[in-house]
């Protein structure tokens, strides 16, 4: 099971939110994101909210990628 502190990757206006209504809150939720890089991700590849960054094909990508190389080094 995955654990994650969501006070270290949620905005605080999202922390004590249930996660149905994280994954539909806009990627600005993200802490660090900002209001303009949800537009930029928006016009670039129609990622409106949090789940949708979640299943982009091009972070899978980079996330499946970033483990094969695990261990090396």
């Amino acid at each position: 099971m995955a654990q994650i502190d969501l006070d270290k990757v949620l905005d605080k206006a999202y922390a004590d939110k249930d996660l149905s209504t994280i994954l539909a809150a806009p990627v600005s939720a993200l802490k660090g994101v900002s209001d303009r890089d949800g537009e930029l991700l928006q016009e670039a590849f129609n990622v409106k909210t949090v789940a949708d960054l979640a299943n982009l094909k091009y972070a899978r990508w980079a996330q499946a990628l970033a483990a094969l190389d695990v261990g090396r080094a």
